[in-house]
């Protein structure tokens, strides 16, 4: 295996940021459970706390709103629940999701199957909100939540967040978004979504593994039907002693971050990377290359060249990249987001994702060049007609 490493994955996940880590050491350093009064407690207490003030002000809501889990993926397991009180709303009859969403959307809910509709993608990977409207209409008078994503972690395509919410809101129903990928890659407030809950998690952010926030806009929140319960912690929503190393680092990642500079940097590199590319692979096809994207992510297939083997072959020259969401079980396999677009099977199973990230630099561009050509080379010359 090669010395050298260009980690691009990062939509897998981030390497921790120096000012994540130094708030995690700092936590660390000390000895508290932030439900006991002594001095210790209130300071594990105070650190929570003080994290919890810059999740809400990243976000445009109010401490009170953020509740911390261990990640998104359990923050919508916690929401996606007809049990839950959100806006006044309460209790829903009707789950809309988007047919692009994260598995912890589409097999995490809790739902009932009769009570649940997927909708539609456009060919370019964003929700169709003609579908939205009909199915508004169809369910007229009834309570409804609509899940929707403000970034597709595998293709980078940005959803029409505040158009949806806008809809749903018109109908009497709440929207929950799973912002995950969208987290200090483009705007996420809750001002600028118009989404009524949301989901982050720490580690896509340059944050540790096992954090997340499950967070609310204005008005009453409540949800009876809670995944852990116990001694009470996070106001009742999740219990469990809180992992303040955790979530310190979480809002060291926050701090420590310059989303404009770093979006605009990955914009350049996402270009060249697209561009040699297609130097390497005229034939190359970009999904969702014609809606608003990521400038992070690109998501591409070679025709001819299996998913599988491509990894394989890059990882093998030093290059980390995924055939799409990294919860699979390591497991390649067609992508539903791209099935959903009406991506034919054969192209599909050739996917790649390269997602950079605020590590990524010019030189790991360098290396994915020189071994993609490497691959491509190597999967050509093994299908090259004998002489």
């Amino acid at each position: 295996m090669a010395e050298a490493r260009a980690y691009l994955d990062h939509n897998a996940t981030t390497p921790l940021r120096p000012a994540a880590r130094e708030s995690m050491l700092a936590a660390l350093s000390e000895c508290g459970n932030a439900s006991s009064i002594h001095a210790e407690g209130r300071a594990a207490r105070a650190r929570i706390e003080s994290a919890r003030d810059q999740v809400a002000a990243f976000l445009g809501t109010e401490p009170k709103q953020i509740v911390f889990t261990s990640g998104a993926t359990e923050a919508l397991n916690l929401v996606l629940t007809p049990e839950s009180e959100i806006a006044g709303v309460v209790p829903f009859e009707i789950l809309l999701v988007g047919a692009g969403e994260h598995a912890c959307v589409l097999s995490g809910h809790r739902f009932p199957t009769e009570a649940v509709e997927v909708l539609p993608l456009t060919p370019e990977g964003m929700l169709d909100l003609g579908a939205l409207d009909r199915a508004l209409a169809r369910h007229s008078g009834r309570r409804i939540m609509l899940a929707l994503q403000a970034a597709n972690n595998e293709t980078g395509v940005i959803q029409p967040v505040a158009a949806a919410a806008e809809r749903v809101h018109a109908a009497g129903g709440v929207l929950v978004c799973d912002a995950v990928q969208a987290a200090h890659r483009i705007a996420c407030d809750f001002a600028t979504l118009g989404a009524d809950a949301l989901a982050i998690s720490a580690h896509k952010l340059g944050g540790p593994q096992g954090v997340g926030a499950l967070c609310f806009g204005a008005g009453r929140h409540h949800i009876r039907a809670r995944l852990l319960r116990g001694g009470g912690q996070e106001r009742g929503m999740r219990a469990g002693t809180e992992n303040v190393a955790a979530i310190a680092g979480f809002a060291g990642a926050l701090a420590g971050a310059e989303a404009d500079a770093e979006q605009q940097g990955l914009g350049r590199l996402r270009e060249r990377l697209e561009n040699e590319v297609l130097r390497l692979a005229p034939d190359a096809v970009f999904f969702g290359a014609g809606a608003p994207r990521l400038a992070n992510t690109l998501n591409f297939a070679v025709p001819g060249i299996e998913a599988q083997v491509l990894l394989m072959l890059l990882d093998l020259e030093g290059v980390a990249v995924s055939s799409g969401s990294a919860c699979s079980s390591g497991k390649v396999k067609r992508s539903h987001v791209l099935e959903a677009m009406g991506i034919p099977s054969a192209l599909a199973q050739g996917a790649i994702r390269v997602s950079l990230g605020w590590s990524t630099k010019a030189e790991d561009l360098d290396l994915f060049g020189r071994a993609f050509e490497k691959a491509v080379r190597t999967v050509k010359a093994r299908h090259r007609p004998a002489a």
